[in-house]
C-alpha cells in the first residue's frame, strides 16, 4: 500500500524504486550542470539554462529533504544524521546565497548504487582470480566508488584554491580533473602545479590520500587471491580425502 513512508524509505516497492530513481538521475544531472558551469566563455542562454536546471533540482531535492524529515522517526536524529547532513548541505547554498557551492557532497549518495558485474570463468586461473574479486567484491566496489568521489572533490578544491591565481591551467573542474588523477595515482607530471598557500597544502593531503588510493587496491586483491588459493587447496585436499577412503 502506497505510503510517504515507503515511497521515500522503501526502494523495494515499485512506486519507492521510481522515487529513488528519479532522485539519483536528478543527482547526477545536477553534478553535470554543476560542473558545467564552471566552464569558461558560456553564452547568456547556456547560463539561463543551467540556472533553470540547478533551481528546479534543488527544489526536488528540497522537498524529497522535508519529506525525510516528515517520516523519520526521530527528526532530530535525521536531521543530525550523515545522510541528513548531506542533504542539507545540498541545498543550504542555493537558499543563502554563500558563493559557496556544496552541491559536490551529494556525490556521497552514489555509495548506495553499488552494482557487482560478474567475470567470466575461462580456467583455473582466471577462476581464482574471480573468486578473488568475489571475495573482496564489496570492499573493492566500495573502495572504487569512494576513490571516485575523492578524485571529483580534489577537482573541485583545487578549483576553488587555483582558478583566481592560474586561470589558464585550472579554467574549470573538467580541466581540474587531470591534476586531480595526476596527483592521486601520485604520477604528477608538472604540467599543473599549485602556486598558492591554500593550493599547496590542499595539494599536500591529496597526496596523502594518494598514496592510499593507490595501495589499498593491491592489498585487497592480494589478500583475496591467499585465500582463494587456500580455498581451492582445501576444496581438492578434501577431494582427495574423499577418494582414498573409497579405495
Amino acid at each position: 500500500m502506497f505510503s510517504i513512508s515507503s515511497l521515500v524509505n522503501d526502494p523495494t516497492t515499485t512506486h519507492g524504486r521510481a522515487f529513488a530513481l528519479a532522485i539519483q538521475v536528478l543527482i547526477l544531472l545536477s553534478l553535470v550542470t554543476f560542473t558545467l558551469d564552471t566552464l569558461p566563455g558560456l553564452d547568456a542562454a547556456t547560463k539561463l539554462s543551467l540556472r533553470i536546471i540547478e533551481c528546479v533540482t534543488v527544489g526536488i531535492f528540497t522537498v524529497e529533504y522535508l519529506l525525510r524529515i516528515y517520516v523519520a522517526k526521530s527528526k532530530v536524529r535525521f536531521v543530525f544524521s550523515f545522510y541528513g547532513l548531506v542533504d542539507l548541505l545540498a541545498i543550504l547554498p542555493f537558499y543563502i546565497s554563500s558563493g559557496i557551492d556544496l552541491r559536490a557532497v551529494r556525490v556521497f549518495r552514489f555509495l548506495r548504487l553499488l552494482r557487482i558485474l560478474k567475470l567470466v570463468r575461462y580456467n583455473a586461473a582466471i577462476r581464482r582470480f574471480h573468486r578473488a574479486f568475489v571475495i573482496a567484491r564489496e570492499e573493492l566496489a566500495l573502495f572504487g566508488m569512494v576513490a571516485l568521489i575523492i578524485l571529483y572533490l580534489s577537482s573541485v578544491g583545487i578549483y576553488y584554491f587555483e582558478n583566481e591565481a592560474q586561470p589558464e591551467q585550472f579554467k574549470s573542474i573538467l580541466h581540474s580533473l587531470w591534476w586531480a588523477v595526476t596527483t592521486l595515482t601520485t604520477v604528477g607530471y608538472g604540467d599543473m602545479y599549485p602556486i598558492t598557500g591554500g593550493g599547496k597544502f590542499f595539494t599536500f593531503l591529496v597526496l596523502i590520500v594518494g598514496l592510499g588510493v593507490v595501495a589499498v587496491p593491491t592489498g585487497l586483491i592480494a589478500s583475496a587471491l591467499t585465500q582463494a588459493r587456500d580455498e581451492e587447496r582445501a576444496v581438492k585436499a578434501s577431494a582427495s580425502e574423499g577418494s582414498a577412503h573409497e579405495l
